[in-house]
């Protein structure tokens, strides 16, 4: 393949200049795969809450680029042995990482495209990519599969305290103006080393490694798991979930043909072929949204009470409580709108749901966050932390929630 791109330099809000290392990976950022994330939002229905978190998972990637070119050089000034090849595969790695998310990603998962997670197909997107570019990218997914023999360059891309992470909270931070999400990822960066082949942080990072875990605590509640950001996506997941039903019932419904090659079809990870991949690969936003505000005037009340309720914003109420709602609660919300709508159970599952959100900023069981002391010992940064704070951080919170239209009584 003629490489024949210039090095560009992009410029980011957060970051100020992003520099392009390297014809391969310019190349990789305009093909049609990657130019698709522009149309993807990053916070999916968080919008809705924060009016300015309109950022794309474009831009995030670019930012894991970033600071990703960083950790490699202050790995490499530390004495880490990074060879230009393994530098690239890094580079390559976090750039796609994201590259396999639908629209509204976490919607997508739970409706359309069934049971397949974004990481299943960002492996395809960057297996496909290696085609095209004949094996440049195949280190990049053996690191990205964690099959590479240094550890250390998998947690780079995929941890606890990972690029992704470092970049998506600040970022998320900036754009939907929660000031709790911010984060010093020059300083986490500046203090990261490599010691028996894992990533460790020293002892002097030991501060901003404890505020990054509690950003990270506070943007699950405030953002990511906001009530209304999550009555919304549920919306949406159901939205898709009954245009997928309908659609499967012989209903012809307006969509793009992308939309409804999934809408129609059943798709599994096994049936992933090339075909199917380019055709995922033309899915965005503008598709839901598009058809969302083509079918909020449908006949159908469950399809078109639903979608009316995304495009005016006048969603579900939702109540969060820390105890599981009874299901006599339920039964009673469910009475209180057949008094209204004349629905069979099945639709009314569609209005009057529970459910529950998790949030663990430190998962004490999957690999620790390790602290390098200055005596060269290693210790998980909850036992070398003098703050009592993030031994809860490591706790599972559990909230429960119940949905429910506004026009029926409250208990």
């Amino acid at each position: 393949m003629i490489q024949t791109n210039k090095l560009k330099i992009f410029n980011d809000p957060i970051y100020g200049f992003i520099s392009i290392p390297n014809t391969l990976i310019y190349d990789l950022i305009q093909h049609p795969y990657f130019q698709r994330l522009r149309r993807i939002s990053q916070m999916g229905m968080s919008y809705l809450v924060y009016p300015g978190a309109h950022h794309t998972r474009f831009h995030h990637a670019l930012g894991c680029l970033h600071i990703m070119q960083k950790a490699v050089q202050t790995l490499r000034f530390k004495g880490v042995e990074i060879s230009d090849e393994e530098q690239n595969a890094l580079f390559i790695a976090i750039l796609l990482h994201d590259i396999g998310h639908g629209p509204f990603s976490h919607a997508m998962e739970h409706s359309i495209v069934e049971e397949i997670h974004h990481e299943e197909l960002s492996l395809l997107f960057m297996e496909q990519l290696n085609k095209e570019f004949e094996g440049e990218l195949s280190l990049a997914i053996q690191v990205f599969r964690g099959e590479y023999h240094r550890k250390f360059m998998l947690q780079l891309i995929s941890s606890q305290l990972d690029m992704d992470r470092m970049d998506y909270l600040r970022r998320d931070s900036f754009y939907s103006g929660v000031a709790e999400g911010n984060i010093n990822s020059e300083r986490l960066i500046q203090m990261m080393n490599v010691q028996d082949d894992v990533l460790v942080i020293e002892e002097k990072g030991i501060y901003s490694v404890e505020k990054f875990l509690v950003a990270r605590r506070l943007m699950y509640w405030q953002a990511y798991l906001h009530k209304t950001s999550l009555v919304a996506e549920l919306t949406l997941t159901r939205i898709l979930k009954r245009a997928k039903e309908l659609t499967q019932k012989g209903v012809e419904l307006e969509a793009s043909k992308p939309l409804q090659y999934f809408m129609k079809n059943k798709v599994s990870l096994l049936d992933f072929d090339e075909t199917i991949l380019n055709t995922f690969s033309q899915l965005d936003d503008y598709d839901v949204l598009g058809a969302i505000k083509a079918w909020q005037f449908h006949e159908d009340y469950v399809l078109s009470t639903l979608c009316r309720m995304i495009i005016n914003r006048d969603l579900l109420k939702i109540k969060m409580q820390d105890e599981k709602p009874s299901k006599e609660i339920l039964n009673h919300y469910k009475e209180d709108f057949l008094k209204i709508k004349s629905l069979t159970d099945k639709e009314l599952d569609y209005f009057i749901f529970k459910g529950k959100v998790k949030n663990q900023a430190y998962d004490k069981e999957s690999e620790p966050i390790r602290i390098l002391k200055k005596d060269k010992t290693i210790e998980d940064v909850v036992e070398a932390s003098d703050q009592l704070h993030l031994k809860a951080l490591s706790k599972t919170v559990t909230k429960y929630f119940i949905c429910f239209p506004k026009v029926v009584l409250e208990v």
